[in-house]
This record gives structure tokens, sequence and C-alpha cells, in this order.
């Protein structure tokens, strides 16, 4: 009898193999720096390669910031850029909408020359990039979605022979369908002006992180781009074993690969501009000299939370990583701040205070959001307590009450 079982069950895992997904080659290892998006050159940086296509890239957008002004009849020295890093963090996401709304409530939130975003962040990204009438639209992500919204169950034979344990397409589809070619022309406009927009994922493939250039994505308009623009902002939400990666579609000297992309946040919890760019030193050699700030959003809590962890094995290995994210994205934050402190940018940080203790029953808990929406919009409105130094440089002393 145990001899049948087994036999039937090595039949079902058998016929669940050659249903299991398939794939075009990966990019060879030397080719990954020159793949590029067919039709769409120029889209997307390696991180941790050669910046200077990207540091050329940034001086050109300087020039068109300078020619933008001029035509409205703009003179003098160029006003204060002002950049924005959105964190990872999945549902705590809501902290950076509520934490956004907010500002734009006290009348003082400013136009962002630079947003980049990864994983949640790379999902809120493109909105707090256009704006303030983008709003509602994070409000409605952030505090009345709940799990069946994103995700949808697999079997355990399905999630174990397929390429995760849950599927994503309810995320796809309400990224789809809130992610329009209207608001890529707006993107578009934008990056006109000499504004980035930027959103890293991971190619799993390389174990390397990709900085893509959504404006310049958004320029090439139409159905390709747009999908594109969505199927990237899902890749890099996309955590690897839990939801599906995102095959991209590439090619060098017109030979099709595919690229495996995931989660952002494997390579880093958060990013600004890489640190081989030196923005202050590029600029002055060019003759522009101005203020800088900084603004950076850490969907997370500073201080190592207490548990009691139970002594089985998903326990011990839940908390693990849990506390490699954590350091990873203390880590990063330190890795941003000494490249602001060399390039001279004003460096502020916000994050979730470690009085916020709400219930977190599952992913995508509604009542959580909210809750956490609730404490960054607050915490705006009463003017946010933005640290000048991460972690071991002063103490995250922000104690608002989370509701």
């Amino acid at each position: 009898m145990k001899a049948t079982s087994l036999i039937v069950i090595l039949f079902v895992l058998m016929q669940g193999c050659t249903m299991a997904p398939t794939r075009l080659p990966a990019v060879p290892h030397d080719m990954t720096a020159s793949a590029e998006i067919p039709g769409m050159p120029g889209v997307r940086y390696v991180a941790g390669g050669d910046m200077t296509e990207l540091t050329q890239v940034g001086l050109q957008a300087l020039q068109r910031e300078q020619a933008y002004r001029a035509k409205q009849g703009h003179k003098g020295p160029l006003p204060p850029a002002v950049f924005l890093a959105i964190s990872g963090g999945g549902d705590n996401g809501a902290f950076a909408v509520g934490l956004l709304n907010g500002w734009t409530a006290t009348g003082t939130r400013p136009e962002f020359k630079l947003v980049t975003g990864i994983s949640t962040g790379a999902l809120i990204a493109p909105f707090a990039f256009l704006g303030p009438k983008y709003d509602a639209t994070l409000t409605r992500f952030y505090t009345t979605l709940s799990p069946k919204d994103v995700i949808e169950p697999r079997s355990f034979i399905e999630g174990v022979l397929g390429d995760a344990m849950s599927d994503n397409a309810p995320l796809l589809k309400l990224t789809r369908d809130s992610v329009t070619e209207q608001m890529l022309k707006e993107i578009a406009d934008e990056y006109a002006k000499g504004r980035f927009l930027l959103v890293a994922t991971a190619d799993l493939d390389a174990r390397r992180a990709i900085i893509w250039d959504m404006g310049k994505i958004a320029t090439y308009g139409g159905p390709k781009a747009l999908d594109l623009f969505v199927r990237i902002m899902i890749a890099s939400a996309s955590i690897p074993g839990g939801f599906p990666p995102m095959m991209i579609d590439v090619e060098v000297d017109d030979k099709p690969y595919q690229e495996m992309h995931v989660d952002g946040g494997i390579m880093a919890q958060v990013f600004a501009y890489p640190a081989s760019i030196r923005v202050n030193e590029e600029a002055k050699a060019t003759g522009v000299i101005r203020e800088r700030r900084l603004y950076v959003i850490r969907n997370s809590r500073l201080d190592p939370d207490w548990a009691d962890v139970e002594r089985k094995t998903m326990s011990i290995a839940g908390r693990a990583v849990t506390s490699l994210i954590h350091s990873q994205g203390i880590g990063d934050l330190y890795r941003i701040y000494a490249t602001a402190q060399r390039d001279g940018v004003d460096f502020n940080l916000g994050f979730i205070p470690s009085s916020f203790n709400a219930p977190h029953k599952e992913e995508f808990d509604n009542a959580y959001m909210r809750s956490l929406y609730a404490t960054g919009y607050d915490m705006a409105l009463r003017g946010f307590p933005w640290l000048k130094a991460p972690p071991g440089f002063t103490s995250p002393s922000v104690t608002a009450t989370g509701k």
C-alpha cells in the first residue's frame, strides 16, 4: 500500500514538472550590461557598474531643466533640487502614503527633482512623482485593499512545482487599471523638464540591481512602453518565492534573451542615486551650484522589535530573515547618508515610530494599513520630525502615538 502511494505521488510530481514555467535563455554573464529593451534603448542601468552613461543622462536632465525654466521666463540661479527616496516594506507602504498626503495638507510638500522607489516604494513612486493630484489614488491603494485584491493563493503542489507560492495577478491587474497612457504622458512631460523617476529591480540571473529610468520609458509612449512600465513596478515588488518573478524580454546584438526580475529589496531596501555619481562635483563642472535636499522614507521601524520566538523551524527562519532585512535597511541608510554628506546634500530621514504597535494579523491587513496611514498623516500634519542622520549618528527618538 505504501509503495502504491509513493508511485502515485511520484506520478503527480512528474506530471507537475512537465507544467513548470519555461523561459528564453538568460543573458550571458559578460553581456549583462549590454542588454537592452527591444525598441527602447537607454532605459536601464546596471547598479554598481559603469555609471558614466547615467552621469551624462543626469547632466542632460540639468540642461533640460535650465531650458524649461528659461522658456518659462525664469532667471537667476536654479532653485533647490529636492530628492525623495521611498523604501520597500510591503503593506508598511501605507506609512509613506500617509506621510506624503499629510505633507500635501500642510501646503509645504515640494516638487521633487528626483523620486526613487524599491518594492512597495516602486508602487508608490510614480504617483508621488506626479504630485498631490494622485494622493487619492495612493490612499485607495493603501487603505482599502485586502489580501484578495493583491494576491491569489496557489496550492502547495502548484507553488513547489511552479515559480511562486502565490500569484500576484490581482495586483498586476490593479496596477494596469491605475497606470494609464495619460499618466505615462504626464511623466514624460515632467521628464522633459529635467525631472527623474527611478525604480530598482533585481536581475536574479546576474544577481545585480537594475535601475530603470521610468521617465525615459514614458517618453516612448504606446502600449509597449506602458506594459513595460507596469511590469517593472510589479517586478520590483515581487518577493522571490512568494510572488512570481517578472520575465523581461531583452536583446543583445539583436539576439533575444529573457531576464528574471524580482523584488529590488533583495539588493537594497532603499536607494537615492548611485554612490559613484558625485552630483555636486559633476554639476559644478558645468557651472551649476545649487542647494540639494534629500528625504528618505523608510517604511519600517528602526528599533529592534522584541519577540518570544517559538522553537520551530519556520519561526526561527522567519525571525532570522526579518532580522537580516532590518540590518540591511540600516546599512542602506548609512550608505545614503555618507553619500549625501560627501555631496553636500541635506539629509532627512523619516520612519515608522517605535510607539506604533497596531496588530498586524496578515499581509495587506486593511485595519493595520489604515492605522499606519493615519500615523504618517498625523505626524506630517504636525510637522514631520525628520532626522538629520540615521541611527548610530543620532538616536531614533520619534515617539508619535500609533493609532
